[in-house]
């Protein structure tokens, strides 16, 4: 039985979800503020399913918080804020998926479980794992970046993405191709997002780390 946290103010809508997901045979902690939701989150919660306005601030905070810790926990925005630039912060700050309010439960519970069936590893069950290119150490499990020595910090969309580079030094990777494999999904608004975080990356590394592949996209570039 998957332990969910959901955290949404309505009355309504919390009564009649909690009761659709208990029916689908779900463990289901319903919290109605951000104190709550802080109160019972623990190392037990497999999903979170988060409002994003609510009475004592907003979940995407909750969400930083989350992932500021290093919490892998799959979460799920459900929420009323429909604008495209919302969805993208949303992804941007680490939620695993984005649902806007009205919605079909039926397509929230299959949202659900694709997540519940592929969880993120989490750090204090899995194997060390670093990658390691030069001066560049990256620790897969604490989600740590040092260069020359010196901590860099990361946010979760950086940290994915030179992940993905540095995996495979010198394979060169199309702005599409990274879109889907670092944010999730293939229909990004725009691959000048990429070309963002590479300037965003160079600035916090060095420029040289990513080399441009004229008209394809991006590769790491490492020689032994």
């Amino acid at each position: 039985m998957a332990k969910v946290l959901m955290v949404e103010d309505d009355q309504n809508l919390g009564t009649s979800l909690e009761s659709y997901l208990k029916g689908e045979g779900m463990d289901v902690l319903w919290s109605t503020s951000l104190e709550q939701a802080r109160e019972k989150m623990n190392g037990d919660i497999e999903l979170v399913v988060l409002d994003w306005m609510l009475p004592d601030g907003q979940g995407i905070d909750f969400l930083k918080e989350l992932r500021g810790e290093g919490n892998t926990v799959p979460v799920i925005m459900l929420t009323a804020r429909a604008d495209l630039i919302d969805k993208v912060i949303g992804l941007e700050t680490g939620a695993n998926d984005y649902m806007t309010k009205p919605f079909e439960p039926r397509e929230l519970i299959a949202r659900m479980r694709v997540q519940l069936r592929n969880p993120a590893p989490h750090s204090d069950i899995a194997p060390s794992s670093k990658i390691i290119r030069g001066t560049l150490e990256i620790d897969i499990d604490t989600r740590e970046v040092s260069f020359e020595g010196n901590k860099v910090e990361l946010t979760k969309m950086e940290f994915d993405f030179l992940k993905l580079l540095a995996e495979t030094p010198n394979r060169a990777f199309s702005r599409d191709e990274i879109l889907n494999k670092v944010w999730g999904y293939e229909n990004y608004p725009s691959t000048r997002t990429v070309d963002t975080h590479v300037l965003q990356l160079r600035q916090k590394l060095a420029d040289e780390l990513i080399e441009t592949v004229r008209g394809i996209g991006y590769r790491f570039k490492f020689s032994n």
